[in-house]
């Protein structure tokens, strides 16, 4: 088995409504962050490259002769391979097909949803998971809240107002990292989030990888989102 994993699937089947107009003519892995030229997936398969992966499987759905096409004619960093559902199988069974191209079935491998733009060292996610023997790895985020926060004191006295302040909670980032075996433990049809996670959870196999302090890490929902993004990406250029 190799050090980490060297294949990752790629969710792209979504169809990003709260994305529009940006999707109606593609699908949300197709959208360009503003001030790059370069569509969301874009930035993924040259993230998983840099981190070592030499095949992804992408699996497509809404409107995925666009992103066939886009695939089709790019200088990729890696070998892909696409994917498409003969029927909506859910969250679970979406990866569970997607994961039946994979080259190396007896290998770990990595898994993402097409909508999050992100840079955190999978090597290091990947030795996690290695080091707590888990079937399945879960990156963990911590957003920032999109509103304002009120600090008061036990009297009820506002002490301070915190603008955007971190979440107190971890949330699933997104990406993960799955030994061999996690494969046949998911659902042919359903979401995997409510089966699989909850009984490696109940297990003690299911670990969650807390993504490194300074991290970028965000889900592109809605055009805000990109907006936000495009700013980041900005502001990280003048540092």
């Amino acid at each position: 088995m190799t050090a980490h994993p060297t294949q990752a699937v790629i969710l792209a089947g979504g169809q990003g409504s709260r994305l529009r107009p940006y999707t109606d003519d593609r699908p949300k892995p197709m959208v360009e962050i503003p001030g790059t030229g370069t569509p969301i997936i874009g930035h993924q398969l040259a993230w998983l490259a840099a981190e070592g992966v030499t095949d992804a499987v992408v699996s497509c759905g809404h409107l995925a002769e666009v992103l066939q096409e886009w695939l089709a004619g790019a200088e990729l960093p890696l070998r892909v391979t696409t994917v498409i559902e003969p029927e909506p199988l859910g969250r679970g069974g979406g990866l569970k097909f997607a994961a039946r191209s994979l080259p190396r079935a007896d290998e770990p491998w990595y898994a993402t949803n097409g909508d999050i733009w992100t840079r955190f060292s999978l090597r290091e996610m990947a030795a996690f998971h290695a080091e707590r023997d888990a079937t399945a790895t879960l990156a963990l985020a911590r957003p920032r809240i999109p509103w304002g926060a009120v600090e008061t004191d036990e009297f009820g006295h506002v002490l301070d107002f915190i603008e955007a302040p971190p979440s107190p909670y971890l949330i699933n980032a997104g990406v993960y990292v799955f030994s061999p075996s996690f494969t046949g433990l998911l659902p042919d049809w359903g979401d995997h989030e409510r089966a699989t996670f909850p009984r490696l959870a109940r297990e003690r196999r299911l670990a969650g990888f807390p993504l490194p302090q300074g991290s970028y890490w965000r889900a592109i929902d809605t055009a805000k989102d990109l907006t936000e993004a495009a700013r980041e990406l900005a502001q990280h250029r003048g540092e």
